[in-house]
C-alpha cells in the first residue's frame, strides 16, 4: 500500500460517513411532509420484507400529507399494516386505491428533541471521520516505519489527512445546521 492509496482510502471512508449522515437526516421530520419519512418503512409483501419505496410510489401533494400509491393494489393492506407496525405513529387513511398520511404540526418540544437527534447524528459522523483520520495516520506511520515512504512524505500525508478531516467535518456541520434550521422553522 502506498501513501496515495492511504489517502484515497481515507477520502473515500470519510465521504461515506458524510453520506451516511445525509441518509440519517432525511428520515428526520421537519414541519412538512417528506417522502423520506416513510421510505424505509418495512412492508411484508409477496412473502418477503421490503421497504415501502420498493412497493409503492410516495408523493407529497400537500405540505401536511403523504400520498402512497402501491404499484400493485393487492399490497394496499400490507402497506397499511407496515405503517401501523412502524414506530412513526401515523394513522393511515386507506380509500381502496391509495393511502394518505396526515402529518400533524410539530410542537416546540418535539422540534427540540429532533434538533438534539440531529446534533447526535452529526457528532457520530464526526467521530467516525476522526477514527478514519486515526487509522490513516497509523497507516502513514507504518509505511514510514517499513521504509516505504520518507519521513517528509509521512508528514505530508498526515497533513492531507487532516485537511480531509476538516473538510468532511465542515460538511457534516453544514448538513446538520441546515436540517436543524428546517426543523425549527418549517
Amino acid at each position: 500500500m502506498s501513501a496515495e492509496d492511504v489517502l484515497l482510502d481515507v477520502d473515500d471512508r470519510m465521504e461515506k460517513a458524510v453520506n451516511f449522515l445525509k441518509r440519517g437526516l432525511t428520515g428526520i421530520r421537519t414541519g412538512r411532509a417528506n417522502p423520506g419519512l416513510v421510505e424505509s418503512v418495512k412492508v411484508i409483501a409477496y412473502g418477503a420484507e421490503m421497504s415501502l419505496k420498493q412497493v409503492a410510489t410516495i408523493a407529497c401533494p400537500e405540505p401536511t400529507q403523504i400520498l402512497i400509491r402501491p404499484h400493485d393494489i393487492g399490497t394496499l393492506k400490507d402497506i397499511e399494516k407496515g405503517i401501523i407496525n412502524s414506530d412513526l405513529g401515523y394513522a393511515p387513511n386507506n380509500d381502496g386505491k391509495v393511502i394518505r398520511l396526515n402529518i400533524p404540526p410539530l410542537s416546540t418540544e418535539v422540534r427540540r428533541k429532533m434538533v438534539k437527534t440531529i446534533r447526535d447524528l452529526c457528532e457520530e459522523c464526526k467521530v467516525a471521520i476522526r477514527r478514519v483520520r486515526q487509522d490513516g495516520n497509523k497507516k502513514m506511520d507504518s509505511l514510514e516505519k517499513d521504509k516505504s515512504i520518507s519521513e517528509d512524505e509521512r508528514d505530508q500525508g498526515k497533513d492531507e489527512i487532516q485537511e480531509y478531516t476538516k473538510k468532511y467535518e465542515e460538511q457534516a456541520t453544514k448538513l446538520a445546521a441546515a436540517r436543524e434550521d428546517e426543523v425549527m422553522n418549517d
